[in-house]
């Protein structure tokens, strides 16, 4: 049974994205936890906080660590998180008299919040490498029709002539600003989350900031003090997501309008009626559309989650496990569909407005 169309056998196939949405499996989460602890070992063994023969035995018993799904499930309905139960069966998995310190002066915000900026960075780059590849297609069709004519529409009533060129214009510039938002974005998103039990990392003494150093340079991420109720990068990257949406909910809002009349554009495939078989319905445009309100709603939830309660929000926090894994999957399906959109677009405008009313 599924309660989200992301992930619904059938609907997923309009609405979802196999690729983004791998970055949320349980599997990826649990692989970037694990690499997590791994690499806190290291850190810590190179800092003199445990000895080598620890971290060699940690490292060990990760590499062949199989969780009791079970257990965790039932754990997590209890503890609110998966990690504290984790850690219990590494602890076990490794064995006296090194199993004390797995996880030594971390908390179970670090595991997961680093965890996620780990998948987000592999998502990201996969965003990016879409956007580059839209960018390329608009170009394509600049190329093909950006010398025919069309008519230009303010306020939904015709207004003046423009080139084909002008409309596809507006549909790429937003798409090479976003992709400079996200490199400065990425400074800040793409950061180590370690302050342990409430952010002072008190458990480390005078070794905690290069152990925050080394860790953070083992699993490429940047090093920064810790943001456990600091939100405002992912409300910041989430925004982002809206953004990009939102840009290609225009394009696919364009898109419909001009299929209206069936002459100032056509699209390859078009979508079936079941009871109109003459029509092929813009499903591609409209569910950029759909797409890009999905997310602007949801947005406004991901900023209800800046609200923490002092130094942790266990209510602020699990609302972002809520949003931010369907508002990054809806847009890489936005994209996706987006390009197989711009590709499909088989004529438009015309080549003159002579004899046109």
């Amino acid at each position: 049974m599924t309660v989200s169309p992301f992930d619904h056998p059938i609907q997923s196939g309009l609405l979802g994205d196999e690729t983004a949405a791998k970055h949320f499996s349980f599997e990826a989460e649990l692989a970037a936890m694990l690499a997590f602890e791994s690499a806190l070992a290291e850190a810590q063994a190179e800092n003199g906080v445990i000895g080598r023969d620890t971290a060699k035995a940690i490292i060990a018993a990760i590499a062949g660590f199989q969780p009791d799904i079970a257990r965790l499930r039932e754990a997590t309905a209890r503890d609110g998180m998966l990690v504290p139960e984790l850690v219990r069966q590494l602890r076990k998995a490794v064995g006296d008299p090194h199993g004390e310190k797995v996880h030594f002066g971390a908390t179970s915000q670090d595991v997961i919040d680093t965890s996620l900026v780990l998948r987000l960075k592999s998502l990201v780059a996969g965003l990016d490498a879409r956007l580059a590849k839209l960018d390329r297609q608009f170009g394509a069709l600049g190329e093909k029709f950006g010398g025919n004519t069309l008519m230009g529409v303010t306020r939904m009533q015709p207004a003046l002539p423009i080139r084909a060129a002008d409309r596809i214009a507006v549909w790429q510039a937003p798409l090479r600003r976003h992709r400079d938002r996200l490199t400065h974005l990425s400074e800040d998103l793409f950061t180590v989350q370690f302050g342990g039990a409430v952010g002072t990392l008190e458990a480390l003494g005078d070794k905690a900031l290069p152990v925050r150093k080394s860790l953070a340079e083992r699993l490429g991420l940047g090093d920064k003090p810790q943001w456990h109720s600091q939100r405002d990068t992912l409300a910041d990257f989430t925004g982002w997501l809206s953004l990009v949406t939102g840009s290609l909910g225009k394009f696919g809002q364009d898109v419909t309008l001009m299929a209206l009349d069936g002459r100032t554009i056509k699209l390859a495939g078009g979508g079936g009626s079941s009871a109109m078989p003459h029509k092929q319905n813009p499903v591609q445009a409209e569910t950029l559309v759909t797409l890009a309100r999905f997310n602007a709603v949801q947005l406004s939830g991901m900023h209800q989650s800046l609200v923490h309660e002092l130094e942790r929000s266990g209510s602020a926090w699990t609302l972002e496990w809520l949003l931010l894994p369907q508002m990054a999957v809806a847009t890489a399906a936005a994209l996706r569909t987006a390009i197989d959109l711009a590709t499909g677009i088989e004529k438009f405008g015309e080549t003159s407005l002579a004899g046109k009313a």
